[in-house]
């Protein structure tokens, strides 16, 4: 079984040794409750308790706190899984956490409105931190524990590729299932009911929606859009459904993991588009088109690696898509307090230097810029800006640099 040491490290180090709850978050089957029993064989005791179990349903309606023992002894873990089905659990938790903190380590999983309730108001303000699980990507199936210089240092020194398990990331995706099963039959299956269950069972935990075939089918037209800058009025048209309620359905599938949408930049970007987002799938495998499922993959690798560092506190690192009206457009940017800090553009094959990718990377004065292909055996630079070099890399080393 593959395990998720980085991370769970993390998470004590982060949260519980300043005495907060963890939350973590992420899409259904992507690892969530093995990650936390991972963490309890740490404890000298944990408990484990889902919302589906009937008893503790019970005990959470009647007694909360007496989940957690007043004892003097080390402290236990207790984990909450899918704990934001339960009716007012933010109330409930709160008062658990204020009333017995002190006697036991609190970490509530949630594949949906663990990061989207805090867009409201948060009775829970100050008690937690915030962790996103995401599919295994190359860097972590290696034990990379990037950070922004690590990648810098990494990029200007030799690089073993991984070019094996990138080729299997890509034909099978990150998600644990299908990823150490490598079988094709598998990951179809595995899809098929992972979309099923998402849609006709986790989306009537967030809404009481009775459109879940219409939901479906539009689900089946997002892959085909993966790649450019997203228009919910041309698939409004497609499907001849209202524009509201497609973008309310969309709302649904982001808050339920099955898709993330990036922004594009606009701070510094004069002329730039300022409304479309760009979206992209949790699971890039279900795309058919390789190069739109390459710029997906890398997506996933680069969010990952924006979410840890700003979950684990090493600063307010955010991911967008640059694209302005004269058509100049660039995949990924990587920002730092809003300020540019890393240019990525992705191109399944052709090596040759992006013309867009020069172009922000001057316009914008970015300290790093890269072009990533697929094919294994690049890396060269070039120069661009006040004597800056950039890198044209292979995706199986550039992504080893990444967590």
């Amino acid at each position: 079984m593959l395990s998720r040491t980085l991370l769970a490290k993390k998470i004590k180090e982060t949260a519980f040794k300043n005495g907060k709850m963890a939350f973590v978050t992420g899409p259904r089957q992507v690892g969530k409750t093995t990650l936390s029993l991972e963490i309890g064989k740490s404890y000298p005791k944990s408990q484990y308790y889902i919302w589906d179990d009937t008893p503790f349903k019970r005990q959470w309606a009647t007694d909360p706190k007496s989940i957690i023992e007043m004892n003097q002894g080390p402290k236990p873990l207790i984990i909450l899984d899918e704990l934001h089905k339960a009716p007012s659990w933010k109330t409930r938790l709160k008062g658990l956490y204020d009333l017995r903190k002190q006697y036991a380590d609190i970490l509530v999983t949630g594949s949906a409105r663990l990061n989207v309730f805090r867009k409201g108001g948060d009775s829970l303000l100050g008690r937690y931190y915030l962790f996103h699980l995401h599919p295994f990507s190359v860097g972590e199936l290696i034990h990379t524990e990037a950070t922004p210089q690590s990648i810098v240092e990494g990029l200007n020194n030799e690089i073993k590729p991984q070019t094996k398990i990138l080729e299997t990331l890509f034909q099978f995706g990150g998600f644990p299932e299908p990823y150490t099963k490598k079988n094709t039959t598998t990951l179809n299956l595995w899809q098929r009911s992972r979309i099923e269950r998402l849609v006709r069972e986790d989306l009537l935990d967030i809404s009481r929606t009775q459109e879940i075939s219409s939901i479906e089918s539009m689900a089946s037209f997002i892959p085909e859009k993966i790649g450019s800058p997203f228009s919910v009025q041309s698939l409004s048209e497609d499907l001849s459904i209202p524009y509201p309620t497609i973008k309310r359905w969309l709302s649904w599938l982001e808050q339920l993991f099955y898709l993330y949408s990036l922004p594009p930049y606009t701070y510094k970007l004069a002329r730039s588009l300022k409304k479309q987002p760009k979206i992209y799938l949790w699971d890039w495998s279900e795309i058919e088109d390789k190069g739109n499922r390459f710029e997906n993959l890398v997506a996933g690798h680069l969010l990952k690696t924006v979410n840890f560092w700003t979950d684990t506190g090493l600063g307010n690192f955010s991911l967008y898509y640059l694209r302005d009206k004269e058509r100049h457009e660039t995949d990924f940017l990587i920002t730092e307090k809003r300020k540019p800090w890393m240019l990525v553009e992705c191109k399944y094959a052709d090596t040759q230097l992006d013309p867009s990718l020069k172009y922000f990377s001057e316009k914008l004065d970015i300290p790093h810029a890269i072009q990533v292909v697929y094919k294994s055996g690049h890396h060269k630079m070039f120069h661009y800006g006040n004597k800056k070099l950039g890198h044209i890399i292979s995706a199986d080393k550039l992504l080893t640099l990444l967590s």
